[in-house]
């Protein structure tokens, strides 16, 4: 093995479940950090992934993966946080088992103000006076957060494509983002216009009832639609196309269609808190279903993270949290953001903010950055919101240069 490879070191540590009950049941936390040979010195960053529910990356060490990975060692101690609910801290192991009040009173603990509570304790516990964050979509919620509430534990912020609407909450965001993937949809058509009567045959077959996944599961027509929810990244509209191609009747086409369903299969977490990571002291009440603007009636216009109840109704994998996911939808929730202390803010910060993402709107993002003194935005037009995958390190340069590891 190579002699530049890193060290791994593993933290574990016990937190309460609900930090609002310090003395009642804790859960796991689990934390893994890589230390590049001569970096023992080095200050720590916090990597916070996307999502919510989404784990961070499980590196390569020979050759180093992701490639951002090996820019941030040659600056930092890199602590890749598995956020609650992922990977191995507080699997959701039993919530299957749970009535759904039951499960919607459990994932209320899944936000970022508890990601953030969990960091804490483990900043604490590590001994480590401050320490930077590098958050990377929902990643940059919970670091806007951790500005909120604990500024006086970072020593910088970087954020990538994950600025929030602080002050807006997701009536202001869903119109955006269904106007975006809108444009992302009809472009694709324009790339590939063979692809749209293949779409269209899609949809009289699953209005049918005839579009089938390998279980044998039928496709709903507005399911379908979420297979351009990847249109957003720098894969996406190369990935549809290839998908589109394919016979419909076949194996690899029905394959396919599963793993290109947004939401099909994955954590549930992302499905049952997309909505609510937007909710700052608000009640959601389906906000994507009453948003829904009139031109996405249009049955080839795709969705992105917009979900309805339908949703839980159409998908088998999601079908068992239906009422929870109401429950979850009518549930007042806390404030994440003080918009006092982030007015005031003195920690150094740098955030990518990504021109044309589909996910995180420029203008929200912007309009947040100019009421966060401090925290410093680069807008560019040349990433999508995977930037960080596809060119973590000179996006880093770029950041690093604005605000230099301390």
């Amino acid at each position: 093995m190579s002699e530049d490879v890193p060290q791994v070191i593993e933290h574990e540590i016990e937190v309460p479940l609900d930090h609002g009950r310090p003395d009642g049941p804790t859960v796991p936390l689990f934390a893994r950090e890589l230390v590049a040979p001569g970096g023992e010195r080095r200050p720590s960053l916090v990597f916070l992934q996307g999502g919510p529910g989404g784990e961070p990356p499980r590196p390569h060490l020979s050759p180093l993966s992701p490639s951002w990975l090996g820019r941030a060692l040659q600056d930092f101690r890199v602590l890749l946080l598995d956020q609650r609910g992922t990977g191995r801290s507080a699997p959701l192991v039993d919530l299957e088992t749970m009535a759904p009040q039951q499960q919607a009173d459990h994932l209320a603990l899944f936000r970022a103000d508890s990601i953030v509570a969990d960091a804490e304790l483990l900043r604490e516990a590590l001994g480590i006076e401050r320490w930077s964050l590098l958050g990377q979509s929902f990643g940059g919620f919970c670091t806007m957060t951790y500005l909120s509430r604990a500024p006086g534990a970072l020593a910088a912020a970087y954020l990538t494509g994950g600025v929030p609407p602080v002050g807006a909450g997701p009536d202001a965001v869903y119109p955006r983002t269904y106007a975006t993937m809108a444009a992302r949809s009809r472009a694709h058509w324009e790339r590939y216009p063979e692809d749209l009567p293949r779409f269209r045959h899609l949809l009289d077959l699953a209005a049918e009832g005839s579009l089938l996944l390998p279980d044998g599961e039928p496709v709903t027509p507005l399911r379908l639609r979420q297979v351009g929810h990847p249109l957003g990244m720098s894969y996406g509209t190369w990935d549809l196309h290839a998908l589109l191609e394919r016979d419909p009747r076949s194996p690899g086409f029905r394959l396919g269609l599963r793993d290109a369903m947004s939401f099909s299969g994955s954590s549930p977490l992302y499905a049952l808190l997309q909505e609510a990571c937007y909710a700052d002291g608000t009640v959601t009440d389906w906000a994507a279903r009453r948003t829904l603007p009139g031109e996405m009636e249009d049955p080839t216009l795709f969705f992105g993270e917009h979900l309805f109840p339908a949703t839980y109704a159409d998908d088998a994998s999601l079908a068992l949290y239906a009422e929870t996911a109401e429950l979850l939808a009518q549930r007042h929730w806390p404030r994440l953001y003080d918009e006092g202390v982030l007015g005031s803010n003195d920690v150094p910060g740098a955030a990518a903010v990504y021109a044309h993402d589909a996910y995180v709107d420029r203008g929200l993002s912007e309009r947040t950055l100019a009421e966060v003194p401090g925290v410093e935005a680069w807008v560019t037009p040349d990433h999508e919101h995977d930037g960080l995958r596809t060119s973590g390190p000179e996006i880093l340069d770029r950041l690093f240069s604005m605000v230099p590891p301390r």
